[in-house]
């Protein structure tokens, strides 16, 4: 497995897994109009286009020896959060997905270095994430990096509000 950035002609595959992974996980959760309505503004090619080529972003892939994208991690270098904690300078970690035939097979951990590598390079004093409040594999995940919950706070899936967990990570 190797890490790389994303590049502008990487929009498809990144929308793609990111719509998979998000299906796999949580689509039983949602109306099908409020998952259309949600994948169709949050994990389409223009979408990820647009973050890619945004400075305010970081995005880096994982992919296999043959160049199958396994992964991948968006980092928000001024976070979107910062209204829920104390820190000065919050980074956000807005998606970490991995295919999913492939979670659990330390794509995630890798992805995870990564963002907290840069996190550090960039002078932050803390990196957020928000996670699904029932999702607890995710945050046991987290937890392990040593996140911990700061905040109650929503997400909004189409027309559907889900309760979501503020998790941060002082740095």
């Amino acid at each position: 497995m190797r890490l790389r950035p994303a590049l502008p002609v990487d929009a498809d595959a990144l929308a793609a897994l990111g719509r998979e992974s998000f299906v796999a996980k949580f689509g039983h959760l949602y109306r099908p109009e409020d998952l259309a309505a949600f994948l169709a503004e949050s994990h389409s090619p223009e979408k990820a286009a647009k973050e890619i080529a945004d400075a305010g972003m970081a995005v880096m892939l994982a992919e296999d020896e043959h160049g199958a994208l396994l992964g991948f991690c968006k980092l928000v270098l001024d976070s979107s959060l910062k209204e829920h904690g104390t820190a000065r300078r919050p980074l956000e970690l807005k998606q970490l997905y991995t295919a999913p035939a492939r979670t659990g097979g330390g794509i995630g951990a890798r992805l995870m270095d990564w963002a907290l590598d840069l996190a550090r390079e960039r002078g932050a004093d803390e990196v957020q994430l928000s996670v699904w409040s029932e999702n607890e594999g995710a945050q046991r995940f987290y937890a392990r990096y040593g996140f911990a919950k700061i905040a109650d706070i929503t997400f909004a899936v189409g027309e559907q509000i889900d309760h979501e967990y503020l998790f941060a990570l002082r740095l």
